[in-house]
Formats: C-alpha cells, sequence, structure tokens
C-alpha cells in the first residue's frame, strides 16, 4: 500500500492514539503543521479509500483508527527504500551511512549487536 508523506503525518497520529476523531486528528496537525482543515478532511478520506485507516459513526461525526500496522508500513517503505537504492542489499546501505560519519557510536554497538543475535540464530 502506497502511502504518501503527507498521509503518513496522519498515519503517525492514529497509531500514536489508536484512534481519533477527524477533529482529533486536525488539531493535532494544525499544531503541527499549516495544514488547514479541508486538507487533512482530504487525507483522511485517501487513507480511509486505500484501507489504510477505518471509520465508524459517531453521531454526526467520525473516529478513525487505522487498519494498515505502522511495523508492516515500515517494513514496506524501508524494503522499497533497499531495493530501489541497494539492488535488495543491507549491507551497501549501512556502508553508505558508515562512509559518510552518519553512523553514532551508539548506533554501531546496536549493529553489532543485531549481527550477533543473527548469527546465534544460525
Amino acid at each position: 500500500m502506497q502511502i504518501s508523506e503527507a498521509e503518513s503525518r496522519v498515519m503517525t497520529i492514529l497509531w500514536e492514539r489508536g484512534e481519533a476523531t477527524s477533529e482529533d486528528v486536525v488539531a493535532a496537525l494544525r499544531a503541527q503543521t499549516d495544514w488547514q482543515e479541508p486538507t487533512i478532511k482530504t487525507l483522511l478520506g485517501r487513507l480511509l479509500r486505500k484501507g489504510a485507516i477505518a471509520a465508524e459513526a459517531e453521531g454526526r461525526r467520525y473516529r478513525y483508527r487505522p487498519v494498515l500496522q505502522q511495523s508492516d508500513w515500515v517494513l514496506e517503505e524501508s524494503s522499497s527504500l533497499v531495493d530501489r537504492l541497494f539492488g535488495g542489499r543491507v549491507a551497501p546501505l549501512v556502508a553508505q551511512f558508515s562512509e559518510r560519519g552518519r553512523l553514532s557510536q551508539r548506533d554501531i554497538e546496536e549493529l553489532r549487536k543485531l549481527i550477533g543475535e543473527i548469527d546465534d540464530g544460525r
């Protein structure tokens, strides 16, 4: 499922809250962006049509909840990035960050731990 950058901002609000009315989403995004209410409601409508969110009528308003799980979206997005830029290989991605000095000592320690866990599992 393709989610645009703007749509992902709406999804983040719903992932954080679990569910929210359009008024809640509008208020949260107005605090972070200069988007107007019609823009935010358009994004909610797009996500609804895509099946990324569900809506339940609550009187004269709707309560939205995410259907698309954040972990599934992150996996899809990161896999797509690695496929497009690095031919599906993760090592060149890490090397790219390493060569540009973008890996902190904490990142390096976490990578070592992860590699150790992967090795232990084989």
